[in-house]
């Protein structure tokens, strides 16, 4: 049903901007096929990056928004020094989940057009799914465990960069004193 959604939107994308005179052909086009995935995954994925992030901001109390006002910071400056730090640990969340959906970017690739044009947008998922339907267990057994590893150093140097900046945070880092 999404894919035929999609379809649909991109058609008449298509038809859009082809009256303003850009050739818009995601279906034999390798660049504008990747737009369209890119155009699908974010609208994928958006939703739960913002929500992410609300909650995250939820979390703040209001008395450091009280201490900025009193301050006088600037919007930016609240955003800046309040928000995106309390806000850091949930991004790098963020980040990390889509690093390991990456990885199995499957639906909008093959629903759009099966990894083509020529095999422009054929992921590592289709890679895999083409060799268990073609009954080659070996090869997609063993990348399987590749990627699984891959994802899995990954994922312990972000649990491993939290942890120290966390712990830069408990401890508190060194201040040096620029009066002299």
């Amino acid at each position: 049903m999404i894919a035929m959604i999609w379809h649909v939107f991109l058609e008449i994308l298509k038809i859009v901007l082809s009256t303003i005179g850009v050739d818009f052909d995601w279906k034999l086009n390798a660049f504008h096929t990747w737009v369209a995935i890119v155009l699908m995954d974010v609208w994928h994925w958006t939703s739960l990056v913002v929500l992410l992030c609300y909650s995250s901001l939820t979390t703040i109390p209001t008395a450091f928004y009280r201490a900025a006002a009193i301050d006088g910071a600037s919007r930016w400056n609240v955003f800046r020094y309040i928000e995106l730090p309390k806000m850091k640990g949930v991004l790098l969340m963020a980040i990390l989940l889509r690093f390991i959906d990456s990885f199995m970017v499957f639906a909008e690739p093959f629903r759009l057009n099966a990894g083509g044009p020529r095999s422009s947008t054929t992921f590592l998922a289709m890679d895999l799914a083409h060799d268990v339907v073609s009954y080659d267990y070996g090869p997609a057994a063993a990348r399987s465990v590749i990627y699984f590893i891959i994802i899995l150093f990954v994922s312990w140097m972000f649990k491993t960069a939290l942890a120290v900046q966390e712990s830069d945070n408990k401890y508190g880092k060194k201040i040096t004193d620029t009066n002299g």
